[in-house]
């Protein structure tokens, strides 16, 4: 799936709901691109935390695409980086998997 704008209060409620949906939906793998997203604040890296802890649970891979620029700085800095499973293309989060 594809994000776009902020990762905020609103939009990481949307992204929680849709995620299990796709669960109750039997969908076993998931990418997010996040390659869209221009800013995150600690409401929308809690969400991406809850959604892959939920995740590891069900031993579903998620993997997060995230090129270099200001989310990737913001999962660096909060030390999240290595948390998630982060490639940088499309190509390589399908290979992830």
């Amino acid at each position: 799936m594809e994000l776009t704008g902020s990762l905020d209060l609103y939009s990481s409620n949307q992204l929680k709901e849709l995620i299990m949906k796709m669960i109750e939906n039997k969908t076993e793998k998931f990418i997010i691109n996040l390659k869209e997203v221009d800013s995150i604040n600690s409401t929308g890296i809690g969400a991406l935390i809850f959604i892959s802890s939920t995740l590891k649970k069900l031993n579903c891979p998620l993997v997060l695409i995230v090129p270099e620029g200001p989310i990737l700085q913001a999962l660096e800095l909060t030390g999240l980086k290595g948390y998630f499973t982060v490639a940088s293309t499309l190509k390589t989060a399908v290979s992830l998997l």
